[in-house]
């Protein structure tokens, strides 16, 4: 597994007594496939992206990343495995507005001490690949919504991560887009050999994903197993014929 949480749980200061995120949160991704997790707004899914990209550290359990399991790392430490083997994809492309597309790139690979003799080739396949190679000279404010999180998109995949985790990244596109967004984020999970989490609200493209999760209060069940157990109660409660 690329990406693996084991019996995770998080809680937060509430008040006088503390309040669970995540109630012992189970989650396996293999390189190469995307899952998505859905629920409301609340119920948990932010707090399940943050503690798989290391960004906040659980009470309890295990966050392991391409077979290295993060606790008792570092602050130091944490941050080299994220620039090296985690991409993320916020909610918000958050682009530098004076660089352009391909230097939005670049810069990524020069933060990691990589070369400049590879940073501008590395930049346009991946470009191409998200279908912006004729935009590498344009700046944000050149691009449109669906543009610049495509843009977004190629960015976190800049230094070849194992895995990619992203941030309802249709929340601001119409659904058309949307849909294609989605659709592109499946290609290059199965192109580029990522282990990808898709968080979103957005029920209507699920189809290209390959286990959908859902997050209630804090806890993680498998959306298919919920509607096989939800079509076993209906069909036991029918009539024989």
């Amino acid at each position: 597994m690329s990406l693996e949480l084991n019996d995770v749980t998080l809680t937060y200061p509430d008040g006088d007594g503390r309040l669970t995120a995540l109630d012992r949160v189970s989650l396996d991704v293999p390189r190469g496939s995307l899952a998505a997790v859905i629920g409301p707004s609340g119920s948990g899914k932010s707090s399940l992206l943050a503690v798989a990209a290391t960004l906040v550290t659980p009470d309890s359990g295990t966050v392991t990343v391409d077979g290295v399991r993060t606790t008792g790392l570092s602050r130091g430490e944490l941050t080299r495995l994220r620039r090296h083997r985690i991409g993320i994809v916020f909610q918000q492309p958050n682009l530098l507005p004076s660089l352009t597309a391909a230097e939005q790139l670049q810069v990524m690979a020069r933060i990691d001490g990589r070369g400049a003799a590879g940073a501008r080739p590395r930049a346009m396949e991946l470009l191409d690949a998200v279908g912006l190679a004729d935009r590498a000279g344009r700046r944000p404010h050149q691009l449109s919504g669906g543009q610049r999180q495509r843009l977004n998109i190629a960015r976190a995949l800049m230094n070849e991560p194992t895995v990619l985790l992203v941030d309802e990244p249709t929340s601001a596109l119409d659904h058309e887009r949307g849909a294609a967004v989605i659709d592109l984020i499946a290609r290059l999970t199965r192109r580029q050999g990522t282990a990808t989490v898709l968080v979103t609200h957005d029920r209507a493209h699920l189809g290209v994903t390959d286990r959908v999760y859902e997050v209630h209060d804090g806890r993680l069940t498998s959306a298919e197993a919920d509607a096989e157990a939800d079509a076993e109660a209906a069909g036991a409660g029918e009539p024989v014929r």
